[in-house]
């Protein structure tokens, strides 16, 4: 029995060694099997911006192709967030136009940046901008998880159309670890919940634009406690849905209500265009702190069709209106609408949104009223990124009193990245002060609301606006005849700057020129010759007596052709003739080719000028546009009868 027992042990002892050996075998043969997932570096398109990439630091392969100079590149070195991330490595050298990988890197935002042209790449200057990255070659460092998808901003990212997997925002990784995916439902609800046990204080908006802006990138980019922050904004009642993807606001309270509605202050009768600045560089935190100035600015105004009425353009890389005059005619319903605006994100350019509102804002159309002056208010968050002159002075010309308020401008160190140095100067019409408003810091934008409705209510004050005393140009044609003589002409000439004086005159407003013509024509001074009043009436001194015949068709053509041939477009044509005789040849078909091109002619006769001429000269209806006087001596009695029909035409007619 004995024997037995020990041969059943071995037996069970020799099983268990066989397959304690093949379990081994197996193991290994698994483990040979077993490999870790190859990394997959992504790829992108030429046009995709840093910005639109939420991972903090990445490897892509970028496409051949990306030197175009459709793909914009911001700064050397170091790009703004809003730079094409293929075309900064080729700027940087790290790429040429063939293509290939490279390591992206995501740093803090910079004050500004500077343009050069590297390796092909022309970048451009562009202000302070909230994010910033470096490139360098695309070997992955040791111990860092790389993404092999990218994280986008919006699910329609450029590598979603090729059929990369977007996810919702992660935490940057932990060296040598791989984090986890979190889905924006999470994200909200872990941030709501800390939010109302931690109260933190708001981050001034000075404290850079790295932690303070919407740029093209989502909420999720910023720290967590930036997120923490604006999500416990609900519990301090403000609701930007933006701010946090997860919240759905209540249906809005109907805002009707029994009392009467006010017709407005008829004491501050203006069309008002408000241009907000929301480029990305201003951040979220000041772009509500603008819209909070708009409220404010809609609170003190009692908004009403008597009274003032007020639209809003936003401009980013473009402009946009968001409701236009005659969309909210009471305070209420436009501070509603106001909190409704939502930020665009892109450049600052703020010359492109002037000529927007030149063009498109100031109609019938979208409830410009006419009698009404136009003003036009630009928040700018620095300095713009295009150029404003020209489109401001069109504006200016235009009938539109522009103002500019510089939010936080450009320091000693700054003033190398702008654009257009003194560009609020540039595109106001008065450089006193009144029309520019500079202020240090956004959070002290609350306080300029008073001085600024103060000044715009002052229609007296709104020099800008298009009037008949600053929209013309306007020429003289003088009899220089032998009839006339030196001491009668010296009187004409009283005659012409008594009138001139009355208008305002510069570059910008009223232009004055001169012809005299005998059987010959003189061009005296044209209408960018002199650009003050007082330059104006000492060039009206300066002009000599000629005498001869007395040729006036000739001289209505020369007026056209020298003088009127180059006034500018967007001004009133004003032609007063002034003669002591009938003409030597036909005035019929010059007058008439006159007021085909929209000159109006106001024709003077003295002692012995015909009636029938003048009447013929004068624009329609005659009556009011031709003047009779006896002798030169009465001349200056028709001064004031001459202004007031130039007025009263000016104001029958649409403003803008």
């Amino acid at each position: 029995m004995g024997i037995v027992v020990l041969t059943m042990k071995a037996s069970v002892i020799e099983m268990f060694l066989v397959l304690l050996v093949t379990g081994i075998h197996s193991n290994k043969d698994m483990n040979k099997k077993i490999k870790r997932p190859k990394f997959t570096v992504p790829q992108i398109n030429c046009d995709v911006k840093a910005g639109k990439i939420i991972n903090p630091e990445f490897v892509v392969k970028c496409p051949a192709g990306c030197q175009d100079p459709k793909y914009h590149v911001y700064g050397t070195d170091i790009y703004a967030s809003y730079s094409s991330v293929c075309g900064a490595a080729i700027h940087s050298g790290v790429l040429d136009n063939s293509g290939g990988k490279i390591l992206v890197r995501k740093v803090a935002g910079q004050s500004g940046y500077k343009g050069s042209y590297s390796n092909g790449v022309q970048s451009l200057s562009l202000p302070r901008w909230r994010e910033s990255f470096v490139v360098s070659e695309g070997k992955p460092q040791k111990g860092v998880t790389y993404p092999s998808a990218l994280t986008y901003s919006s699910a329609k990212s450029p590598a979603a159309k090729t059929g990369e997997a977007t996810k919702a925002y992660q935490k940057p990784p932990v060296p040598g670890t791989t984090a986890q995916p979190v889905t924006p439902m999470q994200v909200t609800g872990a941030t709501a919940t800390e939010a109302t046990a931690t109260s933190l204080p708001k981050p001034s908006p000075s404290t850079g634009s790295t932690t303070s802006s919407l740029g093209p990138q989502p909420v999720g980019h910023r720290s967590w406690e930036l997120d923490l922050w604006s999500t416990s904004s609900y519990a301090s009642g403000h609701h930007s849905p933006r701010a946090n993807p997860g919240f759905v606001p209540k249906e809005e309270l109907s805002t009707q209500s029994l009392e009467p509605v006010s017709q407005g202050d008829p004491n501050c009768k203006v069309d008002l265009s408000f241009l907000i600045d929301g480029s990305s560089s201003i951040g979220k935190r000041r772009f509500r702190i603008q819209k909070q100035f708009l409220a404010d600015v809609a609170q003190a105004l009692d908004i009403g069709p008597g009274g003032p009425l007020m639209g809003v353009v936003q401009y980013g890389d473009n402009p946009a209106a968001q409701f236009n005059l005659r969309t909210h005619v009471n305070s209420r319903d436009l501070k509603a609408a106001i909190e409704k605006i939502t930020q665009r994100g892109g450049l600052s350019n703020a010359g492109r949104a002037i000529s927007y509102v030149t063009k498109n804002f100031f109609s019938k159309a979208n409830g410009n009223r006419g009698a009404a002056p136009n003003v036009a208010v630009v928040i700018v968050d620095g300095w713009p990124t295009d150029k404003v002159e020209e489109a401001s002075r069109f504006a200016r010309e235009s009938g539109i009193n522009i103002f500019f308020i510089t939010v936080e401008g450009a320091t000693e160190n700054e003033k190398q990245y702008v654009t257009e140095p003194n560009f609020s100067n540039k595109a106001v019409c008065r450089t006193n002060g009144f029309y520019s408003l500079n202020v240090q810091s956004w959070f002290s934008l609350h306080k300029t609301v008073q001085p600024l409705l103060k000044r715009i209510c002052d229609t007296d004050r709104l020099a800008c606006s298009k009037t008949c005393w600053n929209s013309a140009d306007i020429g003289f044609v003088i009899d220089g005849s032998s009839s006339v003589g030196t001491g009668n002409f010296r009187t004409v000439l009283q005659f012409v700057a008594n009138i001139s004086k009355e208008f305002e005159i510069s570059e910008t407003d009223t232009r004055i020129g001169a012809v005299q013509y005998t059987y010959e024509q003189r061009l005296e001074f044209g209408f960018e010759d002199h650009s003050t009043k007082a330059d104006i009436l000492n060039a009206i001194k300066r002009v000599g007596y000629w005498s001869g015949g007395t040729s006036t068709g000739a001289a209505i053509n020369y007026a056209l052709e020298q003088l009127f041939k180059k006034s500018k477009p967007n001004k009133r044509k004003l032609m007063i003739l002034i003669t002591d005789g009938r003409s030597y040849d036909d005035v019929r078909i010059p007058s008439m080719v006159a007021h085909h091109k929209g000159v109006i002619t106001y024709a003077i006769g003295v002692a012995w000028a015909a009636q029938d001429e003048l009447e013929v000269i004068a624009t329609h209806p005659a009556n009011h546009h031709s003047f009779f006087v006896d002798e030169f001596d009465n001349l200056h009695k028709f001064v004031p009868k001459v202004i007031q029909n130039i007025c009263t035409e000016f104001n029958s007619q649409p403003r803008n």
